[in-house]
């Protein structure tokens, strides 16, 4: 399944995990000591508190954050990591395998082509190249 990190429902996410893991609304409402109604609710977010995604990606065992990692790794403007702040630093860099497969699967639907890529992603074409090479699925 390749997913839109453009444009992100992370209800529906949640809402396919606990799918996933044959739960239902009754007992995700106990772990989370809200009414079933307050959990459909969850399931048609947008977006939701960050403590309340911080425990559904405990007890679903999912890191529903990384999500939004993917997002800013595709959208976020390079720029230089500013050395001052007391804020901890990361690499922008670290492609995950999702987000090479969902390139490597763009370029070979022709949805977006290599340079539509290098552009909106500022991804190198030295790395796009590489992935395809490495990733290529045959059909």
């Amino acid at each position: 399944m390749i997913s839109n990190f453009k444009t992100i429902h992370i209800g529906t996410f949640i809402k396919k995990r606990v799918d996933e893991l044959n739960l239902d609304s009754e007992r995700l409402s106990k772990i989370l000591n809200t009414s079933e109604d307050e959990v459909e609710k969850i399931y048609s977010s947008i977006n939701i508190h960050a403590e309340l995604m911080l425990k559904l990606s405990k007890y679903l065992k999912y890191d529903f954050f990384r999500i939004y990692s993917q997002h800013l790794l595709l959208y976020s403007p390079s720029s230089k990591s500013d050395k001052s702040s007391a804020l901890p630093q990361f690499k922008k860099n670290i492609y995950t395998k999702e987000i090479i497969d969902y390139v490597v699967e763009l370029i070979q639907t022709e949805r977006k082509s290599m340079p539509e890529i290098v552009e909106e992603y500022r991804i190198p074409k030295s790395t796009l190249f590489r992935w395809m090479t490495k990733y290529k699925k045959e059909n």
